[in-house]
């Protein structure tokens, strides 16, 4: 059986060139100010997961099938349609981070 390969991995993109990416003035702005919060809050340097999440923080996780790979904490994305965030299931810094945000 073939190794499963993560496809969402921290990088050394650009955040704010990512950002600056963003099609929406309203986006954008937004993304800026949620960036601000996170890292606030959260004590972690942005930075990029795959190509489209901003993340915080990584914690590792594995699962009962052997799938297992590392997450950020917490993060954000500025979708085409809405904002998605991201928070960590199952770490033990995930309830104190809450509680901040």
């Amino acid at each position: 059986m073939a190794k499963y390969e993560q496809k969402m991995k921290e990088t050394d993109a650009s955040v704010i060139e990512f950002i600056e990416s963003v099609e929406s003035p309203k986006k954008r702005k937004d993304a800026y100010k949620l960036l601000k919060i996170f890292e606030e809050t959260s004590g972690y340097e942005a930075k990029m997961w795959g190509s489209s999440i901003i993340g915080f923080g990584s914690y590792h996780y594995k699962y009962p099938t052997s799938h297992e790979g590392d997450a950020p904490l917490v993060g954000f994305s500025p979708r085409k349609a809405k904002i998605s965030l991201y928070f960590a299931t199952g770490d033990t810094e995930r309830e104190k981070l809450l509680e901040n945000f």
